[in-house]
């Protein structure tokens, strides 16, 4: 395939290739394996049942209680938005981990999708008819045509690059003709007008597509999906963001940081980062990294109103996380890490169901909010499709090369096998759960009960001993300085909170050892700064109560209103709270380790009578 334009755009950081990450057991890799079980567990026919309508491939034998339904159901708007979806996680899985069973599966689909496409007249793939696109360019709305449309090209796009199928190549190749000759047929303002109804991650898979072609008609269709009435007001510095469709936006803003990439034309750099600071610098967020109620952006520094039950769809909790990865890998600065792992623990295993792998479409914030599953073939969200993508991406945000070393920018249990010139590199790192001597019996004075810091240790074993500087991120939310050792021997460089330290030497076979100091915080709301959110390290802290509950006490002290509980468990330090100082008691616990409980995330906090 030819490498077009796609290393225009100079970056700090760099992915490692897939393979070379691998996770080790632990919470990240349950919350993985769960969802590779899902992936499984749905058929082949079911996953095509909407192209082969389609295509008038879908036969008399197919029962409807065989269907997939909700949002897939052949009634459906906007059914056969899950299939790219699901494609895009089976080749991610293949790609990272050698998974062939997906592979094989995968592999099949594409070969069908091309006889769709036959069937079709040679160029036609999409679940839809084209009819819905004529029909939204005459100005009668349609539920998202274009949104359907990208997802399977991005299926596509990620089963030729990550699973290496010509097939899905040629595919591609082919639908994109369709659409060159469909898009000349109007001017800029026609097509300003089309881009006004939800356009998914179109112009993002355009530039994958030149990146991979290099032809000048795909890089005119990367312009042509430019929505400029966007750009424009992005550029100038307005906020054309405020109580919009959020999910709308995001992905064109994908589209901007990826066309800057394979162009390296600097106005789509610029379009992304004002992008970033409109969405969330000058906008806030939730304690959770979340921005959304009812699927729109809330209005800057003000979400007090907005706690509802509809509050930071997951969509958007990933389609963030996947924007601030671009920004991460141009700049290398540490608070695009911090805000994937907020987003990562309180988002994206904070929606997923712990047991059953389901999706919560939503994260509800309203006082005594309940999560509400979807179910495996019954609902098919368009959060079910960005569930299924998000736990296969962990691998590709914990390293990243630098140029002269490594970055580690995620702490979760990990192996990296980074090739370089001299020899293998070999990086596993993992969490101190800080148990103490339990085979002799002995607890060191002064931690005997749960440790208040996240300890991480890295060891780096080199086939022949190297120099290279490894980075390593100091997050945002610790409490104190951090203590850095290798080999045991204190490091005394600079380890400031949001940002990365360097470790320059020569690496032969060496433990890191990081303690990142960690106690209770509060985090307040933002227009609402007497209302407040608990939080533990990264991880957001929910109160089980059905009903809104004052606090009495000092939001900046907050253990004058919340003291540890529950703290060990057989060989486990547990993360739980109790209220202290209140008129009824309340427990608190990490809000990703909430399934159906009712629960309660801000508490406005008066002074206690005591410090009146």
């Amino acid at each position: 395939m030819n490498s077009g334009n796609s290393s225009s755009a100079m970056k700090v950081l760099s992915r490692m290739r897939p393979g070379q990450v691998n996770l080790l057991a632990g919470p990240f890799q349950h919350r993985f394996n769960l969802n590779r079980r899902y992936l499984l567990s749905l058929k082949n026919e079911n996953l095509l049942q909407n192209h082969y309508f389609e295509a008038g491939l879908w036969g008399p034998a197919q029962k409807p209680q065989d269907c997939h339904w909700g949002w897939e159901s052949p009634t459906s708007a906007i059914r056969g938005q899950f299939l790219g979806h699901w494609m895009s996680a089976a080749a991610h899985l293949w790609a990272y981990t050698g998974d062939n069973e997906l592979k094989a599966r995968a592999d099949k689909i594409v070969s069908e999708l091309q006889r769709c496409q036959a069937e079709n007249g040679g160029e036609w793939i999409a679940s839809i008819p084209e009819k819905t696109l004529h029909a939204i360019a005459a100005g009668r709305w349609r539920w998202a045509p274009h949104y359907v449309v990208h997802k399977t090209l991005m299926g596509l796009l990620d089963m030729a690059t990550l699973a290496q199928n010509e097939t899905a190549m040629e595919i591609l190749c082919n639908f994109a003709k369709w659409f060159c000759r469909w898009t000349r047929s109007f001017s800029r303002e026609q097509m300003d007008n089309i881009l006004e109804v939800e356009t998914g991650g179109m112009m993002e898979a355009w530039a994958d597509l030149y990146a991979l072609t290099g032809r000048e008609e795909h890089l005119e269709l990367v312009r042509r999906y430019e929505r400029r009435r966007l750009v424009d007001r992005l550029l100038a510095g307005d906020d054309p963001l405020t109580n919009r469709h959020a999910n709308t936006t995001i992905p064109e803003a994908h589209g901007f940081a990826r066309a800057w990439e394979v162009t390296g034309e600097k106005r789509w750099r610029d379009a992304t980062e004002a992008y970033w600071d409109c969405a969330v610098t000058t906008r806030g967020c939730y304690c959770t990294g979340g921005q959304t109620c009812g699927e729109v952006w809330g209005p800057p520094m003000n979400l007090a109103a907005r706690l509802g039950d509809k509050t930071q769809e997951h969509c958007t909790v990933y389609n963030m996380m996947r924007l601030a990865d671009y920004l991460l890998r141009w700049t290398g600065e540490s608070a695009y890490a911090d805000y994937w792992e907020r987003n990562l623990y309180n988002g994206i295993l904070a929606q997923q169901h712990p047991g059953t792998g389901m999706v919560s479409y939503f994260l509800p914030m309203q006082a005594g909010g309940k999560k509400r599953w979807g179910s495996p073939t019954d609902d098919f969200w368009c959060c079910h499709g960005s569930l299924v993508q998000a736990h296969t991406l962990y691998q590709r945000c914990i390293y990243f090369k630098t140029s002269d070393g490594l970055a580690v920018a995620q702490f979760i249990p990990s192996e990296c096998t980074w090739e370089r010139p001299e020899g293998q590199i070999t990086i596993r790192q993992s969490f101190d759960e800080q148990l103490g001597d339990t085979q002799n019996l002995t607890v060191t004075k002064g931690q005997e009960n749960r440790p208040q810091a996240t300890v991480v240790v890295i060891n780096i074993k080199a086939a022949v001993p190297s120099e290279f500087t490894l980075k390593l991120r100091i997050p945002v939310w610790i409490t104190g300085k951090p203590v850095i050792t290798v080999n045991g021997n204190m490091e005394k460089g600079d380890s400031s909170r949001g940002s990365f330290t360097s470790l320059v030497r020569r690496w032969a076979d060496d433990t890191i050892r990081i303690e990142f100091p960690r106690e209770l915080t509060t985090c307040p709301l933002p227009g609402e700064p007497d209302t407040v959110a608990f939080m533990d390290g990264p991880v957001v802290l929910a109160g089980l109560c059905t009903e809104g509950r004052t606090l009495y006490g000092d939001k900046e002290r907050p253990s004058t209103m919340l003291a540890p509980d529950g703290e060990r468990e057989w060989m486990t330090w547990r993360t739980r709270y109790r209220s202290v100082g209140q008129n009824t008691g309340l427990s608190f616990l990490p809000l990703h380790e909430i399934i159906d409980e009712p629960y309660t995330i801000y508490f406005p906090v008066q002074p206690s009578k005591a410090s009146l």
